[in-house]
């Protein structure tokens, strides 16, 4: 059964913003080992659209950058959305019973599939569908933007903590 976990970097104050900071060498470099093992990933379509960048090479990336699109790319994806008509390579459009899709995933699945975005998160969560939080904590205050937690959740309990580079603390949740 495949394990459904929701990650991302958040400011010290608790807001998510891919271009308000972004990862040091370390940090990615373990984003890209972590990208090597997943069985997949679930996008909403907003954060697809942001990750839709790695689907094209670009002459100036360095030996990570390549490495990260080449694990990304290899994939399998499933994209929430009910505005798309259609989505790029390795991805399958979830436009139907999310819920049925996403419990199905689990189901026949092996591994772990991340969950990319707040507010599909936030949906996924309500219906008891994400196993772990993983939240990357950088020392950044941006007050304001969009919050790690798009809403409401269970009680959750603190499993592990690890400094993954200088600056970066991962804290890692379950719900209880």
């Amino acid at each position: 059964m495949a394990r459904l976990v929701f990650g991302m970097n958040q400011s010290l104050d608790g807001y998510v913003d891919h271009t308000a900071f972004g990862p040091s060498p370390a940090l990615f470099r373990h984003f890209i080992e972590q990208t090597e093992t997943q069985t997949g990933c679930v996008y909403g379509r907003k954060m697809y659209e942001v990750m839709r960048y790695w689907d094209d090479s670009q002459p100036n990336w360095d030996a990570s950058e390549q490495a990260y699109a080449a694990a990304w790319r290899k994939l399998p994806k499933w994209v929430v959305s009910r505005s798309l008509a259609s989505v790029g390579p390795n991805a399958t459009l979830v436009a139907g019973d999310v819920e049925r899709v996403i419990a199905e995933l689990k189901a026949t699945r092996a591994g772990e599939i991340e969950v990319a975005g707040p507010s599909l998160a936030n949906s996924l969560s309500q219906l008891g569908l994400i196993d772990e939080f993983r939240i990357y904590v950088h020392p950044v205050a941006l007050g304001h933007g969009k919050p790690f937690f798009a809403g409401p959740q269970p009680r959750l309990h603190l499993i592990a903590s690890e400094q993954v580079d200088e600056d970066v603390l991962r804290l890692t949740y379950v719900p209880r």
